[in-house]
């Protein structure tokens, strides 16, 4: 699910406004936790909007005139992938993610999308689906659709694919509608594990990185200010772009320099989360958990490290 520009619901914690206590380059943990300020914005609509280039006017539900061949494409032998969001996703031979709709049933399996919606989101066949490695073959079975098909379901679960899904590792159903999400292996809702409050990721291009509860990766802004008091110089209009990091307890973290991870006020009265006393932030054109589109922004913006240091930056 693809959005512009994430905007970032910058609430300032319930509790008492949170000093600095503890001096920079001190071990020191914070007094309160407040929510991260990230997440992106689901499509409207039951089935979203997303017209092809050049496409008749929309249906209605979404991915007019795309990727139509899998409706009847066998489902073959599923499998098992990683996505560093939702965690473990169910897919189909091919790789493509398969979904489940909050309209359905599952107990009796019952599928409640025919017509313009069954073009948007194609049933996965039952017919030679079989379960690859991780998949209790046992879960998997079939329901007879309105129109006599035979349609996989996964613990009774109707199984579809999502029409804008064009390649392997595609997920772009996930949250259409608020009804449409990807597939766990066991049909449930795909899910990631709930992560500490920062955490490290392993980037496959610049390594070890802070990430928040989301899974969103955390920046530095080099015009910010660590000693001897940390200062954030991402005010105003800034923030829309740069959402700043609530603060979480020392012990809510995994992976990261125990020392200067401390909570600040703002001159503006947002707490905000540094590490190794700088300010950090999230950024709202990361549309995903995983995206690192904010390294290198404007010279100043660079991911951080977990002892705080922005990752790629220019040598002073």
């Amino acid at each position: 699910m693809k959005t512009s520009w994430r905007s970032a619901s910058l609430v300032a914690s319930a509790a008492a406004v949170l000093a600095l206590t503890t001096a920079c380059g001190q071990d020191g943990g914070t007094s309160s936790v407040g929510s991260q300020n990230v997440g992106a914005t689901a499509p409207a609509g039951g089935y979203g909007s997303v017209p092809a280039a050049g496409a008749s006017p929309s249906n209605g539900y979404g991915a007019d005139g795309q990727n139509l061949g899998t409706q009847t494409t066998p489902a073959g032998k599923l499998a098992v992938a990683e996505d560093a969001e939702l965690g473990k996703v169910l897919t189909d031979g091919s790789g493509l993610t398969l979904y489940r709709f909050d309209d359905d049933t599952a107990e009796p399996p019952k599928s409640s999308c025919d017509g313009d919606c069954a073009t948007a989101w194609p049933p996965v066949p039952a017919d030679d689906a079989t379960a690859g490695a991780g998949i209790d073959k046992a879960l998997l079975g079939e329901v007879t659709r309105t129109d006599g098909s035979k349609q996989l379901t996964i613990g009774g679960w109707p199984a579809y694919r999502y029409a804008k899904d064009t390649k392997a590792g595609d997920i772009t159903g996930q949250g259409v509608g608020k009804k449409w999400f990807a597939l766990a292996p066991d049909g449930k809702k795909a899910t990631l594990a709930s992560l500490p409050g920062l955490s490290v990721r392993k980037d496959p291009k610049l390594g070890d990185i802070v990430v928040d509860k989301n899974g969103h990766t955390v920046y530095r802004f080099l015009k910010d200010v660590a000693w001897p008091d940390p200062i954030s110089n991402c005010t105003g209009a800034c923030l829309d772009k740069w959402p700043v990091v609530a603060p979480v307890e020392a012990n809510d973290t995994k992976g990261l320099k125990k020392s200067g991870l401390m909570a600040i006020t703002r001159p503006d009265g947002i707490k905000q989360m540094t590490i190794d006393c700088w300010p950090s932030y999230t950024f709202a054109g990361d549309e995903a958990p995983g995206d690192t589109n904010g390294q290198g922004v404007g010279g100043t913006w660079y991911v951080m490290a977990p002892d705080g240091k922005p990752i790629g930056a220019p040598k002073k």
